[in-house]
């Protein structure tokens, strides 16, 4: 896939902002691997992400990005070369538990997001989201 968007990072920012689910799958490419805090295993594929996307859009309260870095990255399949990477830092909050947190955005080739890694603390506050991303998934299949 070749779709490049001139600036992912502040593309998918920017959908995150306004709520826009479609904006936010646009900066993705389609075998996008998120490695999330609450599963070992990565979530795999653009549809898979987008759907987890969608739960977290439901899940955060007062979600705002209050910071951003920009460099190289190494990514965490095998083989690949460094490629450009940006850190959205976060604030939240989840059935009343401030999280703090970062959305690591590794940029490949195709001027996409092609790896997304999350990072957040505290601990008591990561297993409150845990539940609430199952509870979601669950809300969602039913």
């Amino acid at each position: 896939m070749t779709n490049h968007v001139s600036d992912p990072a502040a593309a998918f920012r920017a959908g995150v902002e306004a709520g826009d689910l479609d904006a936010m799958a646009a900066t993705l490419h389609d075998d996008v691997r998120l490695y999330s805090p609450v599963k070992f295993q990565p979530f795999e594929g653009k549809a898979a992400v987008v759907e987890l996307f969608g739960v977290l859009l439901r899940t955060f309260e007062d979600f705002r990005y209050v910071g951003a870095l920009a460099g190289q990255v190494e990514p965490a399949f095998a083989g690949a070369d460094a490629h450009e990477a940006d850190v959205l830092i976060f604030r939240a909050t989840v059935q009343g538990k401030e999280i703090h947190g970062m959305d690591m955005l590794n940029i490949g080739p195709s001027g996409l997001i092609e790896e997304f890694t999350v990072m957040v603390r505290p601990m008591t506050a990561t297993q409150t989201l845990g539940q609430a991303v199952l509870d979601g998934f669950a809300t969602t299949a039913d």
